[in-house]
């Protein structure tokens, strides 16, 4: 901010939180069950879908059936199956068109009959939308093959945010920093990114419209500006500030610039905060108990309501559509995966590798979590079905990567 002197400043534990954030942006990194494993998947019968010559047509093919295997909802077969899948995809010249229909033999009824036209070269981007419209129309549920995952990516020495396909395809750098960023957050329709940067030399807060490629920095308050969330409905980011002393929460609303103050709590930072899918509470993570544990409070404070009493640390929270907490838990010496119900305080333990697994973050389809996946100082992110289909790599490029947010719809 022009005229103010940033600086490290405060008191209390803001120099130690402080220390602790730079080393996390720096270093490589009885239970009761909440989400049903093992769910039953319906076999889906590929076989009346025909495929015309040419390339494009063969990605789509392709694309379509890995989606409707990772969705973790369908086994698909050449025979039998409780759902046919019928139609015809055709290439020609640059236009690839897909009729697509797919129906219940038992009953005769129909879950989805449909049209598509795209251009020949977005073969995999339309073979995602088939795919979530195949999801949708069977289960109900929303499907996440046309979504993105954002993500942090050390490739060279320095962290920048990527993104990426929910498969992992379509990598591309969105930042070009050359400094340390940090903790990527996805805005409504996934218009929008906010995420922290170095690039002053000082933790500030940017805000990405990627449409329009425009770039707003959007707290750069004295002190520490991070771990920032955008509302569900766009119009706030909660964030954690120190410029009156210790890491607090504050919102601050994006088109008035005006900021209220959110947890007032001495001798103690608040950090990672995610708001709920109505956007009146949010969880975030606090130190005042003496170690790192999970919290809820109104947005415009209140008393908080303590979350989490397992583990030694719990942390990297995140407030799923379905109403679910997905959190990092320290047990054994390890970071483990958990998920919560904030209603009962019901959990369920989902890792158990002695590995390090950090970063939740939900897919909207309220089944599926990307997460970091660290072991001999490598980290990876990976797909983890809370359902029980086993964890799925998710970054095979050369690199180090880490902070994943999954994208809404």
């Amino acid at each position: 901010m022009p005229g103010v002197v940033r600086g490290k400043g405060g008191k209390g534990l803001f120099g130690v939180l402080c220390a602790v954030l730079l080393a996390a942006a720096l270093r490589v990194p009885g239970q009761v069950t909440v989400v049903k494993p093992g769910g039953a998947k319906s076999v889906l019968n590929l076989s009346g879908f025909a495929l015309g010559p040419g390339p494009s047509a063969a990605e789509f093919s392709q694309t379509l059936q890995s989606d409707l295997v990772r969705s973790g909802w369908f086994t698909v077969s050449a025979a039998g199956g409780a759902f046919n899948l019928v139609g015809v995809c055709r290439q020609s010249g640059r236009i690839l068109s897909v009729e697509c229909q797919v129906y219940q033999p038992s009953t005769g009824e129909y879950r989805l009959s449909k049209r598509y036209r795209e251009q020949a070269e977005n073969a995999r981007a339309l073979a995602h939308r088939v795919a979530d419209d195949i999801v949708e129309g069977v289960t109900g549920r929303p499907g996440v093959a046309a979504t993105r995952i954002a993500m942090i990516g050390k490739r060279g020495g320095v962290k920048e945010v990527y993104v990426c396909d929910a498969d992992g395809g379509n990598l591309l750098q969105i930042t070009h920093d050359k400094q340390i960023c940090l903790g990527p957050n996805w805005g409504p329709a996934a218009r929008s990114l906010v995420y922290t940067s170095f690039r002053s030399f000082w933790p500030d807060v940017y805000l990405l419209e990627l449409e329009r490629g425009r770039r707003t920095c959007v707290a750069n308050y004295p002190g520490l500006n991070t771990t920032a969330d955008i509302s569900p409905d766009g119009a706030d980011l909660v964030l954690t500030l120190s410029k009156d002393g210790n890491p607090d929460l504050y919102v601050k609303n994006l088109a008035s610039g005006r900021l209220s103050r959110v947890t007032r709590t001495r001798l103690a930072g608040e950090a990672s905060p995610s708001w709920s899918p109505d956007g009146r509470e949010m969880v975030y993570v606090s130190d005042s108990s003496g170690a790192p544990q999970l919290y809820i409070t109104g947005r415009d404070g209140g008393v908080p309501q303590r979350l989490t009493s397992r583990g030694s640390e719990n942390v990297g929270p995140d407030w799923g559509a379905d109403g679910l907490i997905a959190y990092s838990s320290r047990r054994d010496g390890f970071y483990q995966i958990c998920v919560m119900d904030p209603r009962t305080h019901e959990e369920r333990q989902i890792t158990s590798e002695p590995v390090d697994h950090e970063d939740p973050s939900w897919a909207p389809d309220g089944r599926h979590i990307v997460f970091t996946r660290t072991q001999r100082h490598h980290a990876d992110l990976y797909i983890l079905d809370t359902m029980g289909d086993p964890p799925v790599r998710l970054t095979t490029m050369q690199g180090e990567w880490y902070s994943p947010a999954w994208s809404p719809k």
